[in-house]
């Protein structure tokens, strides 16, 4: 249920060899504007509590954590009182630095419990696996409840009459949800599902919303850009939580040397957009990024 959309079956059933000491359950919303997961804390903690419980039982592990942003005191709060003391011997929940990507799974591994996850690895190699409160109520609804996956809560945004957090049915159209907003702000320019550094813009407002739809975003103001040339300011390079050189990979994709940009380590790009975002060229890197990422893995199984 988070912004990748992983499946939380391969989740749990990890190889024999890959022990899994740690679970950590991300309470930090992947993007601005999203509001979806800490309204979720708030209005079913013990759910999520107790889906939790179920994902360390199915992994065996003894430790979890429950990461949220500071910025979510009152989360913080209301989970923290919801902890039994014996649940406080395996469960604790760790305020984290609010920033962004601090969602994403290698960072917040690595914030709170400084192990680093390989380059090309998953958070199984050092012994951890992540989900999302969203997923952790989804495992409660299907073992306590015995109810399918046919719901979550998503944030509705931007340029709408009445933004608002709501528990709605997957499949439910777009236009559906922002009419229960009380329709739109003026001429939307975007609708966006997800947020506004990952989220991809859609075509019409008529498409259904998805189990990996943590939101709706709407824009009516946005400005139109050029691209122009890298002036080589290495500004994307600084601003990339993996350590990456974003314009060097977009290079190779521009010229289609798709050898090239894995060597330099495209496949561990996990799309935050920060690149993008400080690009004083404008240049759309990460759209440059994931075409190449497309294609090595077109190569990959064409090789096997």
């Amino acid at each position: 249920m988070g912004g990748a959309a992983f499946p939380t079956h391969v989740k749990l059933s990890p190889p024999q060899e890959k022990k899994i000491d740690t679970i950590i359950l991300n309470g930090a919303e992947c993007e601005p504007y999203l509001t979806c997961d800490h309204m979720l804390m708030l209005e079913k903690r013990e759910d999520v509590i107790r889906g939790l419980k179920l994902i360390m039982k199915s992994l065996n592990a003894k430790k979890a954590y429950i990461g949220i942003e500071d910025n979510k005191g009152n989360a913080i709060d209301f989970i923290s009182d919801a902890l039994t003391e014996e649940d406080k011997k395996s469960i604790e929940v760790i305020p984290l630095k609010t920033k962004y990507p601090q969602g994403a799974e290698k960072m917040l591994i690595y914030s709170i419990t400084k192990r680093k996850v390989p380059a090309g690895g998953l958070p199984m190699d050092v012994g951890c696996v992540v989900s999302n409160v969203q997923t952790a109520k989804a495992v409660y609804d299907a073992v306590y409840e015995g109810k399918p996956l046919i719901e979550r809560v998503i944030t509705i945004t931007g340029d709408v009459n009445e933004p608002k957090n709501m528990l709605i049915k997957i499949g439910t159209q777009f236009k559906e949800l922002i009419g229960q907003c009380s329709s739109y702000k003026g001429e939307p320019k975007k609708v966006i599902n997800g947020g506004p550094m990952m989220g991809i813009a859609q075509v019409t407002d008529n498409v259904p919303v998805i189990k990996g739809t943590s939101g709706i975003l709407v824009l009516a103001d946005i400005e139109k850009y050029e691209e122009e040339r890298c002036i080589r300011c290495a500004r994307c390079v600084d601003a990339c939580p993996m350590l990456l050189m974003p314009t060097t990979i977009a290079q190779y994709s521009d010229k289609e040397d798709y050898d090239m940009a894995e060597k330099y380590f495209a496949m561990d790009c996990f799309e935050c957009g920060c690149c993008a975002f400080i690009c004083p060229s404008k240049i759309p890197l990460v759209e440059k990024i994931k075409k190449a990422k497309a294609k090595i893995m077109e190569i990959s199984k064409q090789k096997l």
